[in-house]
């Protein structure tokens, strides 16, 4: 069984917002972090599971969490904390966070202290009724096998610790890439090998694995899925300025061949992280409201590129309570997406 879940007074800030955005929405699936009757999402939700292509409440009905990526925990690590994620679900509406936690650049591999960031991400998700994306950010090392045994053993101890939490979404590995790591020759035997260590300890909490081509081969994943498991999903990612109806497509062939995806990161510029594009944006949101797929925007940053949302050099401390100058274009632009101000088709 679930550990109970934590009850928590939602601040009056956070009923009020809820208040005034559940207005906002003619759709069942409100998309709210905190609704007006001080629940959160974890609470009205509960034990997430995956129905056919969608993601599902556990009463079976489909839903779309929306929430905030982080950007390298080795990096940005200092917004992965409670403070902050209290800000994003009480001031941005956010559901969901997504602690990414990289292999190389000054990564795990190296680092393996930066375990501690993704725990306080995970605990402060627990106590604030968040969903929280344990992600083992695949990059530069291309080959999630590259690192198999330190994966195996970091999810070993993620899912003993806090399966027994619905909170929890494992992202196992970002987005493989290089010509030489295939579907079916590289990441679906690796997928494999970790599912079955996770559900050792965790049977039912969702598990989201990375595609081809830096999670964009998603139709390839669909012509040989993993099989003789339940809730699985499959990782799409685009940014908005460089994807578009090619990337559309893949998906719409891997959901009518029963996939479900989850964008566990998109942005709203290049793939370089520069120009913003609200335009280009526009059709993503869209596309996955549509189709109840759930999304983490990347990313929460303050180094000063276009897709993070904080501009150069804000909230230095990591204390959240942003004033709309601490805001990017695109952080705006986010902002309010995520409460509902902005009319999504």
């Amino acid at each position: 069984m679930k550990k109970a879940l934590h009850t928590i007074a939602a601040l009056s800030c956070a009923v009020s917002l809820a208040v005034g955005l559940s207005a906002c929405s003619r759709d069942p699936d409100t998309r709210l972090a905190v609704d007006k009757d001080g629940k959160t999402v974890v609470e009205r939700y509960g034990q997430l599971q995956v129905i056919g292509p969608n993601l599902c409440d556990q009463a079976g009905n489909p839903v779309q969490l929306r929430g905030m990526s982080s950007h390298a925990l080795q990096w940005h690590g200092k917004y992965a904390n409670k403070q902050v994620l209290q800000w994003l679900r009480d001031d941005w509406n956010c559901q969901l966070w997504r602690a990414a936690l990289y292999l190389t650049e000054g990564g795990y591999i190296t680092a393996p202290y930066l375990k501690e960031k993704v725990v306080e991400s995970i605990k402060a998700g627990i106590d604030l009724g968040m969903y929280i994306i344990v992600d083992w950010h695949v990059h530069r090392d291309q080959d999630p096998n590259v690192y198999k045994e330190q994966s195996l053993e970091f999810f070993r101890e993620m899912a003993q610790t806090y399966g027994s939490y619905p909170n929890v979404i494992y992202e196992i590995c970002n987005e493989p890439n290089g010509k030489q790591v295939t579907w079916s020759g590289q990441i679906k035997p690796y997928a494999e090998e970790i599912i079955a260590e996770i559900r050792k300890y965790d049977p039912d909490n969702i598990i989201v694995v990375g595609t081809p081509t830096w999670s964009q081969d998603v139709d390839e994943a669909a012509k040989d899925p993993i099989q003789g498991q339940k809730n699985i999903m499959y990782t799409l990612h685009f940014y908005a300025g460089s994807h578009g109806k090619e990337l559309m497509a893949k998906a719409e062939t891997a959901m009518q061949k029963g996939l479900a995806i989850f964008v566990t990161e998109w942005g709203t510029t290049l793939n370089t992280g520069d120009q913003f594009f609200p335009d280009k944006t526009m059709p993503w949101l869209s596309f996955m409201k549509k189709h109840h797929i759930s999304w983490a925007n990347w990313s929460v940053n303050n180094k000063g590129e276009d897709s993070g949302i904080l501009v150069f050099n804000a909230d230095r401390e990591g204390k959240g309570n942003w004033k709309e100058s601490d805001l990017s274009k695109s952080g705006q632009f986010m902002r309010k997406v995520l409460r509902n101000e902005l009319k999504i088709k």
